[in-house]
């Protein structure tokens, strides 16, 4: 069930939307046939990646970009393209680029667990104007066009209206790191639960903590190091379903490396102001 606005949408957006949900599908094709796979649990590589992560790397994450990639470099060459395993970085100078997460959640799905995501988004200048988020598993699709709104399954998706810490749950997210930065979340958890927070949830999926935000299920989120694959889709998501994103320094983001700060807009004033005590060195 697709958005009323969809087919209203300037040509040259209307066909990066139809591109976006073929992408997602035939990613998700692949990531349910391996997810399905009981040698697929097992089979997982540790990886320090061209950015310097490290984690878990399984080929799920590989043929999910390269389903993703053919369609773009098939359907808009000219199109830049900013994708996570492939390390594919051809941004400068292009009106369009693509922001691409196959696997957001890698580490859930080599173990087994049933919470990832597939992140797509496609920015005009540097700034999302369409954004795909889907969970394979739930078959949960997520829909965002600049100033049309947020969907989710076809339904107009909003953030809560709680405006204390003590009505809302927060999502947190961990960097791989243990040291500086681990220690730093750590002692904003405290601080947030110091504050009355309801609760707090790590579920693992930059991507999918984000649309929480937009869903109203969480007030707000947090974590301190994220990539642009991770979160470009979701901020988009946030903000059109009328919530607020920054760094943690409660600055305007960017496609680059940085930490994010997503809300309902009511709480970003509170929850930054702990969470920005905090923040390590950089964005």
């Amino acid at each position: 069930m697709q958005p009323d606005f969809i087919n209203k949408l300037p040509v040259e957006l209307l066909s990066r939307f139809h591109a976006a949900i073929r992408m997602g599908t035939a990613a998700s094709a692949v990531l349910l046939r391996h997810f399905n796979s009981q040698s697929e649990h097992s089979s997982a590589s540790t990886k320090s990646g061209i950015h310097g992560d490290e984690g878990l790397v399984t080929l799920a994450d590989i043929q999910a970009e390269r389903a993703i990639l053919k369609i773009v470099r098939a359907e808009f060459p000219d199109d830049g393209i900013l994708a996570e395993e492939s390390g594919a970085k051809n941004v400068v100078g292009n009106e369009y680029t693509w922001v691409v997460d196959p696997l957001d959640g890698t580490n859930n799905f080599a173990h087994g667990i049933p919470q990832f995501s597939i992140s797509i988004a496609c920015c005009r200048n540097g700034s999302p104007e369409l954004g795909l988020i889907v969970d394979p598993v739930r078959n949960d699709w997520y829909v965002t066009v600049l100033g049309q709104g947020a969907w989710h399954n076809g339904k107009r998706a909003r953030v809560s209206c709680h405006d204390s810490l003590d009505q809302s749950i927060i999502g947190v997210g961990f960097y791989y790191d243990r040291g500086e930065m681990m220690r730093a979340t750590l002692k904003s958890i405290d601080g947030i639960f110091s504050a009355n927070a309801l609760g707090i949830r790590r579920f693992g999926s930059a991507a999918l903590d984000l649309v929480n935000v937009g869903l109203g299920r969480f007030g707000g989120y947090f974590e301190y190091t994220l990539s642009p694959w991770d979160f470009a889709a979701g901020m988009l998501f946030v903000t059109e379903a009328g919530g607020q994103v920054t760094n943690c320094r409660l600055q305007p983001l960017s496609l680059k490396r940085t930490s994010v700060l997503a809300t309902n807009k009511l709480l970003h004033e509170t929850l930054g102001d702990i969470i920005s005590r905090n923040c390590p060195t950089g964005p």
